[in-house]
């Protein structure tokens, strides 16, 4: 009886309210599942792949990933521009003008990144990695070969992305996680095989790391969209439509700036402490970052679904459930401050339990980087939801703004104040993120945003009650 009124409750949690609530609690419920296997999964590839090579080589690695993970900057915030635009013409039940953005983006993105790849590729013989990174010559030659791996096959997931962005933009982001990381687990089996195999090989960890998940990614997208649910937005030549990109691209255009401004202020910092501190201190700074990251993790679980649940939301302005959402989410947030706090207090004995004897984490570094995460899971709730309604320009104008002088400031906070300090920056943007965020949602959800706050005025709004593309060009 008991387990009866126990199911009896879970089935009315989750069937109760109005759709897109259903929907995103149902999503919410499996990706947290999804996530923490996939958690589980990276939390062990860290020692797994440091005894493979060793910390030095693992801080490489770390360093030369967050370098390849700057091409994702150069779709010109394709990507996101896509979400919302294939949202919107869902929400209005236009699937021949969704099934055009799926085919054009991917048309737009593969030529892109075909581009791309031939600069990098050529730019990378050039190129002598130990030097920009301070580390031993003797590296050199089998960096640029890792480089060049890690470029092909990222340049080729990123087309293969849209797939999962289309599923995330139909409020169907649990089945995008479930693909992630059926790619993540395949990945970490390909790697224990080689521990058990082979000697350690940077070369051998590209490959693993990228060609698996991405190739993965592939086929379960060519299978997915031959299912009568998929096939009616399945991507083909005759349905590109090159007159859309203006649309995609004006939106994704202030994504694009926004995006490449948080490359200079969050993807450069493995570069500057392995200048600064070396690479054994990018090996720390990792550590710390995926034993605190976490619960950034969990907490971009349950916002993925928000931000296409606010875009349809706010295209038909039910602004009493954005304020309810916002409210529940705020009240959420709250619970990060006691899991921080436990995290942080028993971070050395993880540590060691995690990684045993082979690295060293201070106390400090933990507790700076318990900061940091609080306000990113803060400035991310607000970010999420604006981005649903695609009202960016003030993010804009925060992350440009930022960018200019993160490069010097992080140096120089790096030199003076060690490890701990290359967090400043980053904790100050989404402290400033968060409280600017706030005000700019509370104005749109009460009808007294104006000017920079919406950038599109009330005649304009009543004329066209769905996005209007003024805001983006």
């Amino acid at each position: 009886m008991k387990f009866q009124y126990i199911k009896d409750k879970v089935s009315a949690y989750f069937t109760k309210g109005n759709e897109r609530s259903v929907a995103v609690k149902k999503n919410i419920a499996v990706s947290l599942v999804l996530k923490c296997i996939s958690i589980l999964v990276s939390l062990q590839v860290v020692p797994l792949t440091i005894g493979y090579v060793n910390p030095t080589k693992y801080g490489i690695w770390l360093t030369l990933s967050s370098i390849i993970a700057w091409l994702s900057y150069f779709d010109l915030g394709f990507a996101h521009g896509f979400r919302n635009r294939f949202a919107e013409a869902k929400a209005k039940g236009d699937m021949k003008l969704a099934k055009e953005y799926v085919s054009t983006t991917y048309a737009v993105l593969f030529l892109l990144f075909s581009v791309i790849l031939l600069i990098t590729l050529v730019v990378n013989n050039y190129l002598d990695w130990s030097r920009i990174l301070n580390i031993d010559p003797v590296y050199k030659d089998e960096l640029s070969l890792v480089f060049g791996l890690l470029a092909c096959f990222f340049c080729l997931n990123i087309v293969a992305s849209v797939f999962t962005t289309m599923l995330t933009a139909d409020q169907k982001p649990a089945l995008a996680s479930l693909i992630s990381t059926s790619g993540q687990v395949l990945a970490f089996a390909c790697v224990y095989v080689l521990t058990k195999t082979t000697k350690g090989s940077l070369s051998a960890l590209a490959v693993s790391f990228s060609a698996i998940p991405c190739l993965f990614l592939l086929i379960v997208s060519i299978i997915v969209y031959q299912t009568k649910k998929y096939k009616i937005v399945a991507p083909s030549l005759r349905d590109v439509r090159f007159s859309l990109v203006r649309s995609v691209v004006g939106l994704g255009g202030q994504f694009f700036v926004v995006m490449f401004s948080m490359l200079f202020i969050f993807q450069l910092t493995n570069i500057i402490l392995s200048r600064v501190q070396g690479p054994e201190a990018v090996t720390q700074y990792n550590i710390a970052y995926k034993y605190f990251n976490v619960l950034n993790m969990a907490a971009n679980i349950i916002l993925t679904p928000f931000w296409s649940a606010f875009t349809d939301a706010y295209i038909k302005r039910d602004y009493n459930w954005m304020r309810g959402t916002l409210e529940k989410l705020e009240k959420l947030w709250l619970l990060c401050i006691p899991i921080l706090v436990l995290m942080v207090l028993s971070s050395d004995l993880l540590y060691k339990f995690w990684i045993g004897d082979s690295v060293a984490v201070s106390f400090s570094l933990s507790f700076c980087m318990a900061i940091y995460v609080l306000c990113q899971t803060g400035g991310n709730m607000y970010m999420f939801l604006i981005n649903g309604t695609s009202k960016i320009r003030l993010q804009l104008i925060i992350y440009l703004s930022f960018a200019l002088v993160s490069i010097p400031l992080m140096k120089y906070c790096c030199k003076y104040y060690g490890i701990e300090g290359i967090l400043i920056v980053p904790t100050t943007v989404f402290i400033l993120q968060a409280f600017i965020g706030r005000v700019q949602i509370l104005k749109m959800i009460n009808g007294t945003a104006k000017g920079i706050w919406l950038k599109c005025n009330e005649k304009q709004y009543e004329l066209s009650p769905n996005f209007c593309h003024n805001c983006f060009l």
